[in-house]
């Protein structure tokens, strides 16, 4: 839409409201990822100057950071600046300039991310690619971005008078003032540090009446470890102890809650391209006994056709989407893979120094899996051969580690705000429907394993995977649900906690509820709904809980938006 035409919409949309430019900060919004992009320049749009805080030097999250196979559910979900992003994808890839390594009508994506002819929007792509954009998106729109600008989470750092943020401080000293403040984060750093209310790890069911929150043994299919591997040092020898990443079994039944979060990852770009191809290597450090567990799981991988096709026991671990030139978007499967079960439990809440340490142990893990499947003698021969074709890309995340490997954790899920209104297993499958909708979800209720544990057979199980797509819950007919309204009281927090807050990132919503939503489209709609929200609370000098529906409603319309 041209710019002057959507000026005069939102004008008469906003009811005659006067939306001039804003003065100094009336907006701060601390975290570039997809939902703090998209906040900022809707914010921009609308007239206001906000400030975009990224606490690392990259912007973009897990949008630049190896995740192109877009999991997006139903694309009809999405609309507005979320949109926007794919369809600046495709043209990206419309210019010959961006085929380096192959032929544009050579490639060709597989999953739900396939497009269509004659589709305005392109759903897979290179980390670089997104860079690009995003990037562009930032000069274009003259975005006040402040890298390297890290919270100070000791005492002060945030503060909070008669429920309403005044200031943040950061590490490097600077001292930011707002009307509103927006917390855009995987992490959910700023939200803690203002006092709003949050949860980490799994609900009971009982919480909030759902069906497959909290420990799932029974309910676990995909991604287990194949029947009848051994658990301990010593295979048959409990007293030998178990080996890592394995615990025993809780005393929980199923349904009840806990504080552990599902497994991290990085979501590796990788290509077998010869010319742009790093080799796997050894890292240092490598320890054999951390892949003991891979090596029996294989050892059981002859016995997969007997078992159930529901299970993936293939031995490769990975889905393995091809994105553009050569390149996949590579991410977890099978019982033992990517995924670093159970060692990310402390990561939502640690200091900054304990989650590098996190980080990167991850990555020392992941590097010695992939180095251990293309070249360990353990490692069935065909998986070895199909594994040692590919590695990291010399072209893709130059600046971070300087060996393909990129710096950006998959964090799948930390804090979860719980705010005016809580986003549960019953708006996923249909059966309650958001009061003031915003934005879509569309994917499964997604959950990745959780833990490691001996069951009472004596063999290693998984537990904590849940994909889950039905509009009704397990042990009745499937019926595949349909995108779902996301509330406007999902990203405000409750008014005792905070008046001039949003976060659409680490949004209200239980454990299940958040496995859907929890997707890259789902969060640019949603800071970009937050980016009007908050310019709505400054021009009407309102709380954020305040902020009149019916004109940010007729705004996002105007946008594109689609909320129901």
């Amino acid at each position: 839409m041209d710019k002057s035409i959507f000026r005069m919409v939102v004008l008469g949309a906003a009811a005659g409201m006067c939306l001039l430019a804003a003065k100094g900060a009336d907006i701060v919004i601390y975290g570039a990822t997809p939902g703090g992009i998209a906040a900022a320049i809707e914010a921009k749009r609308l007239g206001m100057s906000p400030i975009l805080l990224e606490p690392t030097g990259k912007i973009g999250g897990l949008t630049t950071g190896g995740l192109g196979q877009t999991d997006i559910g139903n694309k009809s979900a999405f609309g507005g600046i979320a949109r926007e992003f794919y369809q600046a994808i495709k043209a990206h890839y419309e210019t010959d300039g961006a085929w380096r390594f192959q032929k544009r009508l050579d490639y060709k994506p597989r999953g739900q991310s396939c497009w269509e002819r004659g589709e305005d929007a392109m759903w897979t792509f290179e980390p670089s690619a997104a860079t690009t954009v995003l990037e562009g998106w930032m000069r274009n729109w003259r975005i006040d971005l402040r890298r390297h600008e890290r919270l100070d989470r000791g005492k002060g750092g945030v503060v909070v008078k008669n429920g309403r943020i005044e200031s943040i401080r950061m590490e490097s000293g600077n001292v930011y003032s707002a009307k509103v403040f927006l917390d855009c984060t995987y992490e959910g750093d700023l939200l803690a540090a203002a006092g709003v209310s949050y949860t980490v790890g799994r609900e009971a069911n009982a919480v909030y009446g759902e069906t497959i929150s909290g420990i799932q043994r029974a309910l676990m299919e995909n991604h287990q470890l194949n029947p009848g591997v051994d658990p301990y040092v010593k295979r048959g020898d409990p007293s030998s102890g178990l080996l890592p990443g394995i615990e025993p079994d809780c005393p929980e039944p199923d349904g009840t809650g806990d504080k552990r979060v599902q497994a991290y990852c990085f979501r590796m770009c990788l290509t077998d391209c010869p010319e742009n191809r790093i080799p796997f290597k050894k890292p240092a450090g490598y320890d054999e006994r951390d892949y003991e567990l891979l090596f029996r799981n294989l050892e059981k991988w002859g016995d997969f056709a007997q078992i159930s096709k529901k299970r993936d026991r293939s031995g490769l671990p990975w889905i393995n989407s091809p994105m553009p030139n050569c390149k996949t978007d590579t991410n977890n499967r099978t019982g033992f893979a990517t995924d670093f079960i159970g060692q990310n439990w402390r990561y939502p809440e640690a200091s900054y120094a304990e989650r590098a340490q996190i980080e990167a142990a991850h990555l020392k893990y992941q590097q010695g899996l992939m180095w251990t499947l293309a070249n360990h003698s353990r490692v069935p021969e065909a998986v070895r051969r199909e594994v040692s074709r590919w590695g990291t890309c010399k072209d893709e995340f130059v600046g971070e580690r300087g060996d393909g490997w990129q710096n950006q954790l998959y964090v799948r899920e930390a804090r979860r705000m719980v705010g005016d209104y809580v986003m549960t297993e019953h708006n996923c499958r249909g059966q309650v429907k958001a009061p003031k909708p915003i934005a879509m979800g569309a994917y499964g209720m997604d959950s990745h394993n959780v833990r490691r544990y001996v069951g009472t057979d004596g063999f290693a199980y998984n537990e904590g995977n849940i994909e889950d797509y039905s509009a009704n819950p397990p042990g009745k007919p499937y019926k595949r649900f349909k995108p779902f309204s996301v509330g406007y009281g999902a990203i405000t927090p409750k008014r005792a906690d905070c008046v001039n807050l949003l976060v659409p990132v680490c949004l209200s919503s239980s454990h299940m509820a958040f496995g859907s939503i929890r997707m890259e489209p789902a969060f640019f709609a949603l800071g970009g709904a937050a980016g009007v929200a908050a310019t709505l609370a400054c021009q009407s000098n309102c709380a954020v809980q305040d902020v009149d529906y019916v004109q940010l409603r007729a705004i996002l319309k105007a946008r594109g938006q689609v909320m129901e």
